[in-house]
């Protein structure tokens, strides 16, 4: 089974955010994790396209995504959404800013209808939201994984209850993938 994180991440907060997702997705047996970084250049549309599930990431900037993960959602019109080529893979997504709440539901928002008009199936957050800052899913989301990262460097924040946060959404999204591949299969 196969997942791509597709993320973009300016400073190296967000992209510590998509390892996490990536560690919790791995805890999943079989589970293949492909980390693919918007910014990087040629992106690899086939391995897209045999992905079983596709999670999202990006920072928030001025109250949505970053424009590097918008140019990819743009880019992907010819190679994906004409073809219809995510049709019933699993989506979801992350984000992460300075702020505690910095309109980061929006920018979940924004990947959610990507997601939709791809056809995707998107997973959201099964957590209750935390009461102290250790706690997992401390800034209170449901959409999707949300962080906040001072202003300093990606080796200190987001903290590890935000990191355990978008590992439990990599987890969750290869439990899910696997049970739809299930039942295809069945």
């Amino acid at each position: 089974m196969l997942i791509s994180i597709v993320f973009d991440s300016g400073y190296g907060h967000t992209a510590k955010q998509a390892e996490a997702v990536a560690a919790g997705a791995r805890r999943v047996a079989g589970t293949e994790v492909t980390l693919i970084p918007v910014a990087d250049g040629e992106l690899p549309w086939d391995t897209l396209a045999a992905s079983d599930a596709i999670v999202f990431g990006s920072p928030t900037y001025n109250g949505t995504i970053s424009a590097r993960l918008k140019k990819f959602m743009e880019d992907s019109t010819r190679p994906a959404w004409v073809p219809q080529a995510w049709r019933n893979k699993v989506a979801a997504g992350f984000t992460n800013s300075g702020a505690m709440h910095g309109d980061k539901l929006n920018s979940l928002i924004t990947m959610a209808l990507f997601a939709a008009q791809q056809g995707m199936v998107w997973v959201g957050l099964d957590l209750f939201p935390g009461k102290t800052p250790e706690d997992k899913n401390r800034v209170g989301g449901w959409l999707g994984a949300m962080a906040q990262s001072d202003d300093a460097s990606p080796e200190v924040t987001p903290p590890a209850s935000d990191l355990d946060t978008a590992a439990h959404l990599g987890q969750r999204v290869a439990e899910i993938a696997r049970q739809l591949r299930a039942g295809q299969a069945a």
